[in-house]
């Protein structure tokens, strides 16, 4: 099981303190040539002192405290001088078991009323199919890592004799392609190896890939929005004819590649990596990327700019991309560089009370005289705190100086822009935690942020942020709603692991105890609930398949040993689903 394949890995391990000899200085009261009686103390103390000095710079004496070298001091800029030391992060039992019987009662749940289902309607236990045709087991295929991850022998044993036995991918209709790559083929590639290397795994993982690859059958080569599986043919959406989502498309390369690796079949490759090379060449001077490109001639649609929906994942698998083949492709690094500048430079900004730092969206303004103008829009998505974690993962790996740092990072040891990165990433961080101080302990789905124009209303209520249209009693604005998301507890788990401080774990520990409190179903599941800000909240009828696979593992590794899919040998994908970081076979950049 999973559990026995990571305590092979090499761990980080505490230098041992070393054993100083005893010193037995003995005089002979008859030996004329001995030393003054005074000689045995200043020596012993000379000794004493000298071992201290010693001790001090191998920090020998802080290794003797408590297992997890908690920070105890915060400089202005996020990063702490560590003079190149590692700590250990061991393992929060009681609270990562705590978890472990939070996913068993989601999934006994999901097994009882919904096997094989692609969703769960715990209150009305019973599930649901995203096409009439039936289903492909996203509740399924989008768990079986966290089982095997926790080590839940019994369940995962169950859900893959679904997958050996009643998994088909024959049905007569139209599923999404983003979130079939996400959630279905990296949730095969993941078991795959997670379980050391089961066949059925990459069996119907390939056979899901070879029906999905005629999407890309475009003039672009970008991938069309749904695919019918049966009949093995790209599909438009029509909401959005013509219109490839920036994020969608730019969200399949670890999967794709992956599998590239593992089956030695360069399609898959080329194929993902084809779209990369379109949006590199589409990109715009400022650097960002629109939410739309045309599925015709690959160029950028005219449409808003931001970090949450149908733009989140792009920018989060550029440094994903970079990190997968160990770092071997620079133009990816290149390209996040560049947009993590222009982010920068474009969309963050900060409360006029509190002075959080927060990320806006840019909103295309056609003038009256025909020119396109931007307007900014002071709205963030609970999505976008993805973006804090992977700030922090991208300053100490694509801005370190001189390859591993220390955690927490010393300053010293990050680039220029490493070290803004790193900053915007923790105050980031504690603006998406800001959002979760609501009624309920839980975050909205969308926050607007005051500004000038807002600030007497601001001024009253003492947040930077405020739930837009949620003022009516009884009638809660669907922003209000929490949907069991797992974007902040991901940058958590990001943040705890590259820093050790305590105050990580903490926050999603109180976030843990807010979904037990109020989106627990005591008859099996969990439930989104519609407004945060109301502790009588109604919960609705869905528990999303991420709460299972992103949500829960991620707090399990929130509180799990260091050594458990340690960062710098795993990546994973935006469903949670890990793959090992490897160096390629074939040739790879495309340019």
């Amino acid at each position: 099981m999973a559990q026995q394949r990571k305590s092979k890995e090499d761990k980080v391990k505490q230098r041992e303190p070393s054993s100083a000899p005893a010193a037995s200085l003995a005089t002979d009261d008859n030996d004329q040539d001995s030393a003054p009686p005074t000689f045995g103390k200043t020596a012993f103390v000379m000794l004493a002192m000298a071992l201290l000095v010693y001790m001090y710079q191998t920090d020998t004496l802080k290794l003797w405290g408590t297992k997890i070298s908690k920070p105890t001091t915060r400089r202005g800029d996020g990063v702490e001088p560590t003079m190149g030391r590692k700590i250990d992060i061991f393992a929060d039992v009681p609270r990562r078991d705590a978890v472990v019987k939070s996913f068993k009662h989601a999934w006994a749940a999901y097994e009882r009323d919904a096997m094989g289902c692609d969703e769960y309607h715990p209150l009305s236990k019973k599930g649901s199919n995203l096409t009439d045709e039936g289903g492909i087991g996203y509740g399924i295929i989008d768990s079986i890592d966290t089982m095997q991850i926790m080590g839940l022998v019994d369940e995962y044993q169950r859900a893959r004799d679904w997958v050996a036995n009643k998994l088909t991918f024959e049905r007569e209709g139209n599923f999404n392609t983003f979130e079939t790559t996400i959630r279905v083929l990296g949730g095969l590639l993941s078991a795959y190896h997670l379980s050391d290397e089961d066949p059925i795994f990459l069996e119907k993982a390939t056979e899901l890939a070879d029906r999905m690859l005629p999407v890309f059958d475009t003039p672009s080569g970008l991938p069309l929005s749904m695919v019918n599986l049966a009949r093995r043919k790209g599909v438009d959406d029509p909401n959005t004819p013509g219109l490839v989502s920036t994020a969608e498309a730019s969200t399949l390369q670890l999967e794709f590649r992956y599998l590239s690796f593992l089956t030695d079949n360069e399609n898959y490759w080329d194929k993902a990596e084809g779209v990369m090379r379109v949006i590199k060449s589409a990109k715009l001077p400022s650097g960002l990327a629109p939410i739309f490109l045309s599925a015709e001639n690959g160029q950028f649609l005219v449409s808003e700019i931001r970090l949450g929906s149908r733009g989140d994942s792009f920018y989060e698998y550029l440094l994903k991309q970079f990190l997968q083949t160990n770092q071997s492709e620079d133009v990816y690094r290149q390209m996040y560089a560049e947009t993590m500048q222009a982010i920068h430079e474009n969309l963050v900004h900060k409360g006029i009370k509190k002075g959080l730092t927060y990320t806006s969206e840019l909103l295309p303004d056609r003038q009256a005289d025909g020119q396109l103008a931007w307007r900014l829009s002071p709205k963030q998505d609970h999505l976008v705190c993805f973006l804090a974690g992977s700030l922090m993962l991208g300053a100490t790996t694509t801005e370190a100086k001189h390859g591993s740092v220390s955690i927490p990072p010393s300053p010293s040891e990050l680039t220029s822009a490493g070290q803004r990165d790193w900053e915007f990433g923790v105050q980031l961080m504690d603006t998406c935690m800001d959002t979760y101080k609501t009624a309920t302990g839980l975050s909205p789905e969308i926050v607007h942020f005051y500004t000038q124009d807002d600030k007497g209303e601001q001024d009253r209520t003492g947040r930077d942020w405020y739930i837009k249209g949620n003022g009516y009693p009884g009638q809660p604005s669907y922003d209000a709603r929490y949907i069991l998301r797992p974007e902040t507890v991901e940058s958590l788990f990001i943040a705890y692991r590259l820093t050790g401080d305590e105050k990580y774990r903490e926050h999603g520990w109180n976030i843990f105890q807010a979904i037990e409190k109020y989106c627990r179903v005591e008859s099996g599941g969990y439930a989104s609930i519609l407004n945060v800000d109301d502790v009588r909240s109604i919960k609705m009828d869905k528990m999303e398949t991420f709460f299972m696979s992103e949500t829960l593992k991620y707090l399990y590794l929130l509180f799990s040993d260091a050594n458990v899919l340690p960062l710098d040998k795993y990546v994973f994908n935006t469903e949670a689903h890990p793959f090992p970081i490897f160096t390629p076979t074939t040739r790879t950049g495309f340019f």
